[in-house]
């Protein structure tokens, strides 16, 4: 550690804080596979426990022995060898089933603590890794999982992302920090990272310099969701390729050193730059890394919300890329395994995990696409799926998580399977779920949303969502809005279809669901949802 933890002194840190400055967090790492892995599962200190988030584990509800255990992706792109080792592991640890996350990341669970030493080195002997997947640490970089073969990207940022992900690591020096700290870095012109909604983020931009026009990044901050969610805020800064490490690391220590270590709740990057506001914090970055340019021209022209299904050319003559539907991001490792296998076969030995919980194939011969969309796994894992089951997002939910109050995976395939048997829409209507407030789900950003929670009924208490409308990451960004407080689950997907029919009978040709909102304002639908 390079340098000096200001914060000691504080004594109104929380108490996750306080047993930070006993043990930082990548110590974790070595007791695990040295002593607790040994000594078993009763012998884990409660201090301890909590710092097994810096090595991608979590202990999984309701803590009697299992975890779960996060394996970071940046950009979401894997070798066909490495997909084929996290099929293996979830296979012999896992029950058989990957998650994948909505950053793109791969999870599994019913991990025993005896398990997880042979897990770390089966992923460290394929270049993969779960340290630092959670923590107060910097987190899996998401990208754009098109990062080389993009016909639109403006810049390939697979090299940016590696050089970043390689700095943070393992860096004692940005190990503890006061929440964690999300990266986005993407020379998509589709936002395929979802800017707004993380810590910094590099969206691609252009600006003239001396007479000639030079393609890099604009840069936003303060960006997250959970129960106080914060739209990232552009600064006036033009970044060049060259510059996007200086930023990210000189963003971090100032987090690190000045972020608030008094709560839990008020401790991520948001707060701070609300504090502070754009120009002093950047003002406290140039400090650091000398003078920037100021801002140029925006790139950015759409949001695509992580969808790539079909089948689509590559910018590489002659190859395509596929994109597939992973059903609420669960994959069998038998699925993994076989599209691991398609992927070295057919296409170039790569598969790239969707912010949107699905996968893509990519450089596949265009000669031979005919043929490989009928192979059986593509019924199960189809490349043009349903309009709401294809389209339908859920986060862990209380079978595993430890706050999540209600079900949501099986309550998001109930509810899709039944829209998608009433409700035929020219459109796609993008629906997300999540168990609790912390919006792991990213109920924000959805068409329509559910937020778990539990009401009273004349049968007892029961699982209930709230229902908001309206969320999208184009242009600046806007969060869904309320339109019904908790129904029971139930009930929700009458709920759903009133709203979704409404829609229907009211949509202009082709008009998506949230420019719909933005036309007849958010009053008509709460009314539909409340009648």
């Amino acid at each position: 550690m390079s340098y000096k933890a200001i914060w000691t002194e504080n004594k109104k840190l929380n108490a996750v804080e306080k047993v930070k400055l006993k043990k930082d967090g990548l110590d974790i790492i070595d007791t695990i596979v040295n002593k607790y892995a040994k000594t078993g599962y009763d012998s884990i200190d409660a201090d301890d426990m909590g710092l097994f988030k810096w090595a991608g584990v979590y202990e999984q509800k309701p803590k009697n022995g299992y975890f779960m255990l996060r394996v970071r992706m940046t950009s979401g792109i894997m070798r066909a060898e490495q997909a084929k080792v996290l099929a293996e592991i979830a296979e012999k640890y896992g029950r058989g089933i990957a998650n994948i996350t909505t950053r793109g990341s791969i999870q599994f669970h019913w991990l025993k603590i005896e398990d997880i030493p042979d897990v770390f080195r089966r992923l460290d002997a394929c270049g993969l890794s779960s340290f630092e997947a959670c923590g107060d640490c910097t987190r899996s970089i998401v990208g754009n999982p098109l990062a080389g073969i993009d016909k639109e990207e403006l810049i390939d940022t697979s090299s940016l992302v590696r050089e970043v992900n390689d700095f943070f690591l393992l860096n004692r020096d940005f190990s503890n920090l006061p929440r964690k700290y999300k990266i986005s870095i993407s020379g998509s012109v589709h936002n395929a990272a979802h800017a707004q909604i993380n810590d910094i983020a590099f969206t691609p931009a252009s600006k003239n310099i001396d007479g000639k026009e030079v393609l890099g990044f604009h840069i936003w901050l303060g960006g997250g969701l959970s129960s106080t969610p914060h739209l990232a805020k552009k600064l006036n800064i033009f970044a060049k390729p060259t510059e996007v490490l200086q930023i990210t690391k000189a963003v971090c220590t100032i987090f690190r050193d000045n972020g608030y270590r008094e709560r839990r709740t008020h401790a991520r990057l948001k707060f701070l730059l609300d504090d502070w506001g754009v120009d002093k914090f950047r003002d406290k970055i140039t400090e650091i890394t000398g003078p920037l340019l100021e801002s140029g021209i925006d790139k950015t022209v759409s949001w695509n919300a992580a969808y790539y299904y079909g089948i689509h050319p590559q910018k590489q003559q002659g190859k395509t890329f596929i994109g597939l539907n992973i059903p609420l991001g669960e994959i069998k490792a038998a699925d993994l395994a076989e599209l691991a296998s398609i992927a070295e076969t057919y296409g170039d030995k790569k598969l790239r995990t969707t912010l949107s919980q699905n996968i893509i194939i990519s450089g596949i011969d265009d000669e031979r696409i005919p043929s490989l969309i009928k192979k059986e796994i593509f019924k199960r894992l189809p490349v043009t799926p349903k309009n709401f089951l294809g389209y339908t997002i859920a986060c862990t939910g209380n079978e595993f998580c430890n706050l999540a109050i209600v079900n949501t995976k099986d309550t998001a395939r109930q509810i899709a399977n039944y829209l998608d048997e009433k409700i035929h829409l020219p459109v796609p209507v993008r629906i997300h779920i999540t168990g609790c407030p912390n919006s792991c789900g990213q109920k924000h950003i959805a068409d329509i949303s559910l937020q778990g929670g539990r009401v009273k009924t004349e049968n007892g208490v029961e699982d209930a969502f709230t229902v908001w409308a309206g969320g999208t990451l184009d242009g600046d960004g806007h969060f869904a809005e309320k339109l019904k407080d908790l129904t029971a689950s139930s009930e929700i997907k009458f709920v759903l279809e009133k709203i979704l029919r409404f829609y229907q009978k009211n949509a202009l040709e082709n008009e998506k669901f949230t420019a719909f909102v933005n036309r007849i304002g958010i009053l008509p639908l709460k009314n539909i949802a409340e009648s």
